[in-house]
Formats: structure tokens, sequence, C-alpha cells
């Protein structure tokens, strides 16, 4: 280990007071979507009195905070998302969500927390740093595009070009500490469908009279699932899923219409494009066999595939077997089917993502990313934190 991350980690866990009280500030107060005023005062407050340049966004509530180096060097990109989801908490936690519908239900308050205490460890490191940091604080991660609305705002060329870029997932279902990625594709792309079934209306008694769209529905969704086994290679894999249907207004009329929505999960483009063309292949012949119509809406072209650069992944996953010892570091076999816009920031930087796992003590199955019941374990943080320092000081 060289001078610059010595005692990387003792210095972390020194910090690690103050990343739980600005996680548990941000999970009592979530905000959701770009516009975040209240998480941001709070970033704000968390810098203040550090030697940084901090800048926020025009058209939304980010925070970028640069720190210059004693030395010449590379410029790195450290990223964390400060956004919540739409959903109501029930932890039962003592600084459980005070918003109603709305949680940080995947770690998002964590990354925050853990980005500001690298920033610490960074600051007091300058003399030994060589290049430039730049600390991404993002609004919108789910959904809503944050990073890429970050990088329209001139993220990548306002300090001058970013020659590295990294960012840290934290995961419940993980063991506390360990640090886990792979090279290539890790995370999946996301996009929206939705199928409008066309039919023609009557009396449910009479189903021979109309044109019933429910059962013609309902035969999509099994010809979907039959479709991806069929026709996407299994070892590039894709997920279809139709997580919404709509149909009818009471128990006696056939409706004129059903609606279907769902997503399209994918690990490579071509996967990609197999599915989607496949959405909507599927639900037009499946229609046109029972004399119904199909439309498929594409709601949102979603998040590409966050794609991990493989000398990238060596350098980060080579620094955490140095900081924590080598038995904490996992090389996945497989990439995950959830989605990052993390991804827009890797298609143009050469960098990383690395998942963090939080799994809190004693509990045999922890509730996942995204569950109402989420919890982490915060000591996890300190790793984090020395992580995201290691990555800009290595």
């Amino acid at each position: 280990m060289t001078g610059a991350t010595e005692n990387l980690c003792e210095d972390a866990a020194s910090l690690l007071e103050l990343a739980v009280a600005l996680r548990r500030r941000l999970h009592e107060h979530p905000e959701v979507g770009l516009d975040l005023p209240r998480t941001q005062e709070a970033v704000l407050g968390a810098l203040d009195g550090l030697s940084l340049e901090v800048t926020t966004g025009t058209g939304v509530t980010s925070v970028v905070a640069v720190l210059d180096g004693g030395e010449p060097g590379p410029t790195t990109l450290l990223r964390a998302d400060m956004d919540a989801l739409p959903m109501t908490e029930d932890t039962g936690l003592p600084f459980a969500s005070q918003v109603d519908g709305a949680m940080h239900a995947c770690g998002h308050d964590a990354h925050v927390a853990m980005l500001v205490g690298a920033a610490h460890l960074l600051v007091d490191r300058r003399a030994v740093l060589a290049g430039r940091v730049v600390l991404m604080f993002q609004p919108g991660e789910e959904g809503y595009a944050g990073a890429q609305a970050m990088m329209d705002e001139g993220l990548l060329d306002r300090f001058g070009p970013v020659d590295r870029a990294f960012a840290i997932h934290v995961t419940p279902v993980i063991p506390s500490g360990l640090v886990a990625a792979k090279a290539g594709a890790l995370m999946a792309s996301a996009d929206a469908f939705r199928i409008v079934v066309g039919g023609r209306g009557g009396h449910a008694s009479m189903p021979h009279d109309a044109i019933d769209p429910v059962p013609v529905a309902c035969e999509i969704v099994g010809a979907l699932q039959a479709m991806v086994t069929r026709r996407v290679p299994m070892a590039d894999p894709a997920v279809v899923t139709v997580a919404s249907i709509h149909a009818g207004t009471t128990n006696n009329v056939i409706p004129e219409s059903a609606v279907l929505e769902g997503t399209v999960r994918a690990h490579s483009e071509a996967s990609r494009k197999l599915a989607l063309d496949g959405v909507e292949r599927v639900a037009a012949h499946v229609a046109a066999a029972h004399l119904c119509s199909a439309e498929v809406v594409p709601v949102a072209r979603g998040y590409p595939v966050t794609v991990n650069d493989a000398a990238a992944v060596e350098r980060v996953l080579g620094l955490a077997g140095q900081l924590m010892g080598e038995e904490r570091v996992v090389r996945m076999p497989s990439a995950v089917m959830g989605a990052e816009d993390w991804s827009f920031v890797l298609q143009r930087v050469p960098g990383s993502m690395v998942f963090l796992g939080a799994a809190p003590p004693g509990v045999e199955r922890p509730a996942p990313n995204h569950s109402n019941r989420m919890v982490i374990d915060e000591a996890a943080m300190v790793t984090g934190i020395a992580l995201h320092a290691a990555v800009a000081l290595g």
C-alpha cells in the first residue's frame, strides 16, 4: 500500500459517526426525482468547511465538488446518487422516513454519506493526491436519468477531461463489507413498454357476439415468456416482465380493450434488440390470431447496459484487496438484471461500479434493494469511504 493510501481504513472508521448521522438525516427526509432541495442543502452543509470548489446544477439539484491535488495526475470522477423511491417505508427504524410515500430503499442515503466521508479523507491527503477529484452528487437516478442530465450540463467537460470514473452501490443481500464486481456487463439495460389490445365490447354472457381482449392479453403474457426462452440466447439473457394488466369496469361487460405494461431487461444491446423486437412481433400476431389488434407503445427507451471497463475493475478490486484483504473481494460470475444510469457515464469514461455488501447483522434473509423493509449495516460504510478515497489516490 502506498503512502497516500496508508491508514485509509482506520481514518475512514473515525468518520463513521459523521457518515451515520448524515445518512440518517437523509433517510428521515427522502426526496424523489430531479428536484431534491432539502437533500442538496444537506450535502452542501456536510461539505462546508472543506477546501473544495463546490458548484450546484442549474436545471437539476446536483452538487459537484472539485479537489485539486498537490501533484499532476489523472482526473477521477466519484459519484453518489441522492434520490429516494416513491414508496412507503415499513422498517420500524427510529430514523424511518417522515415523508409519506417516499423512502430511501436503494441505499442512496448511504452513497451520499460515504462520498462525503471520502471527501474528508481526500482533503486531508491533498498534498499526496496526484491529479484532480470530481465528486458528483446526483439526483434522479431512479428512472429520471440524472447522470445524463448532469452530463448535459457539462459535468465531463467543465473541469477538464475525466480520465476515470467510479461508483459504489450498496446491497443488503451480500455479506457486510464484501466488495463485488465483474468486467463487462454488470447491470442490465431497462426499457418499458405498453401494449393496448383492442377487441369489441359486449355482454359477458355472450362472448361470441364480442371480441374479448382479456384472454388475448393473458395469452400474450404467456407467449412473451416463451419468446424469451426460445429466441434470446441463454448465455446472453434478457427478461420480459408484464407487471400490470388493466381491463374492464364491471363483472358483466366484456371491455373494448386491455392494457399491459412491463419492462425489458438485457445484458447486451443484441439481446435487448431481440427482446424488444419480440415483444412487438408476439403481441401483434397473437392478437391477430384472435381478431384483435395490439398496439405496442415504447413508453421509454431506458438506461443502457452498465459496462465495467476490465482494467478499471481489476484496479479497483486490487485496491479493495489491499485495503480489506482478498477474502473480502468477490469476482462476480454474472451480471444482475437491475439497471443504473451510471451506465451513461461509463459509455463515455473508462471506469467501474462495484457492489458493497451491507447485510444487517443477525438477519437470515435481509430485505433486498427496493423493498419497503430494506435496512443496511451502517458499519459497511467504512469500506465504501475508504475505497472511494483509494480509487482517487491509488
